[in-house]
């Protein structure tokens, strides 16, 4: 926190480009829970110090703009939309603008199979070849270098993969980004490269072998679009058709769908990112799946639309009446599984539960997290976190595409936002 500290103060200082200003209207996203009384809304000072740090961004090309949604004890207390949607054709953001949410994909197919697994149609210890055949042939590599002849040595998985493995992410799937040998060998079977079902593709990665044994090592990858193939055959119905069925529709989320299923794609904000300082347009962006329906990434969706997903988390698993999940299985997702390696060189002082990221160490973190706190981003710039001990929830909405070989993401404003919003309870 005491990083930005500085920068905040200065945000504060510039009351020009707030004060003028008609407050931006509310979407509409009915409370969580009626037993909650409405609070304050986010203080005056909070407000005006968001718009000012979001308007300097902009202002700096750091980033086109932004949408950011905040709610206390389930009822919204503060929406704000600044900026561009689309920079060249002048289209302002607006709190229901639509974004590429990328990996915020991963909570709703983690949701997907607790909401099975309640219903009795799988179990978390299940290994993934009840459900996935072609696993019963996966191998596990003996190094992570080729051998003289060009090839991985591989040997037999010391035990199978299960849905527990996956959505810890210590299955040992990886993703394109390894240096290694095997790591180019992922690379070489991008699972969002050419065309393909999810079946199709999932069954490609299943052939590469994995890093280490399955239940080992947290590790960023595809795990999640092994789940959502497991999704689909578990339930006998596509995946963007289970999700619209048992979590959208119930959920009220009417702006979110894959991207494959876009008709106009100019009705989603536009991709940028910086190169050589400044903010270019990205007409194709990266892991762009227009064909299929990943589990990892994929989805579009509203800030408004993912704020009803976040406070059914919140709210135990029930959202404004309607139960999706229990309020075991909300705590068994955001329960802390995964206690060291997650996010390293990246993120400091959190473990991860079943698809989300948990804070384990507030002291450790640059944001004013609180210990428990759980949350998950995407890759072009969206955030959403749940706070239970201050029953804060956020959601904030950029696109800036991380510059390519990057691990850091495009934008750091979605990350620094929360802190505003934490001042102002």
């Amino acid at each position: 926190m005491k990083k930005y500290r500085n920068f905040i103060i200065f945000s504060l200082t510039i009351a020009f480009v707030s004060c003028s200003e008609v407050p931006t209207s509310f979407p509409y996203v009915p409370p969580a829970n009626a037993n909650y009384e409405q609070p304050p809304m986010l203080s005056w000072i909070s407000k005006f110090g968001l718009d000012s740090f979001f308007k300097i961004n902009i202002l700096r090309g750091a980033d086109s703009g932004y949408v950011a949604l905040f709610a206390k004890d389930g009822h919204l207390i503060h929406a704000t939309a600044k900026g561009f949607a689309d920079i060249e054709s002048e289209i302002p953001m607006q709190v229901n603008t639509r974004f590429r949410i990328a990996s915020m994909t991963k909570p709703v197919t983690a949701v997907a199979i607790l909401k099975l697994m309640e219903e009795g149609k799988l179990k978390l210890d299940d290994p993934i070849n009840l459900y996935l055949p072609n696993a019963n042939d996966m191998t596990v590599a003996v190094s992570q270098s080729a051998g003289v002849d060009g090839k991985i040595e591989t040997r037999p998985l010391n035990k199978q993969i299960t849905i527990f493995d996956l959505l810890t992410f210590r299955s040992g799937i990886g993703d394109e980004k390894g240096k290694s040998d095997l790591g180019k060998l992922w690379g070489e079977n991008y699972i969002f490269s050419g065309q393909g079902s999810l079946e199709e593709r999932v069954n490609k990665i299943m052939r590469v072998p994995l890093y280490e044994d399955p239940g080992e090592t947290w590790r960023y990858g595809w795990s999640t679009d092994l789940l959502a193939r497991i999704v689909e055959v578990v339930s006998g119905a596509t995946f963007d058709v289970y999700l619209e069925n048992e979590i959208f529709k119930p959920l009220g989320m009417l702006n979110t769908n894959f991207l494959s299923m876009e008709t106009n794609q100019k009705s989603i904000a536009e991709v940028y990112s910086k190169e050589n300082g400044n903010l270019i347009h990205i007409v194709e962006p990266r892991s762009n799946p227009l064909d299929w329906t990943p589990g990892s990434s994929g989805l579009v969706s509203s800030a408004s639309d993912y704020m009803r997903f976040a406070l059914m988390l919140w709210n135990q698993g029930t959202y404004n009446g309607i139960k999706i999940l229990s309020p075991e299985s909300i705590g068994l997702m955001t329960q802390t599984h995964v206690k060291e390696g997650v996010l390293v060189g990246q993120v400091e002082g959190v473990g991860f539960g079943l698809g989300v990221g948990v804070v384990i160490d507030s002291e450790k973190s640059v944001s004013v997290d609180r210990d428990g706190d759980f949350w998950w981003s995407g890759f072009y710039g969206t955030h959403f976190f749940v706070s239970p001990q201050t029953n804060l929830v956020g959601v904030i909405m950029t696109q800036n595409q991380p510059a390519k070989g990057s691990s850091f993401p495009g934008s750091y404003g979605v990350y620094i936002a929360p802190i505003f919003a934490f001042w102002g309870i």
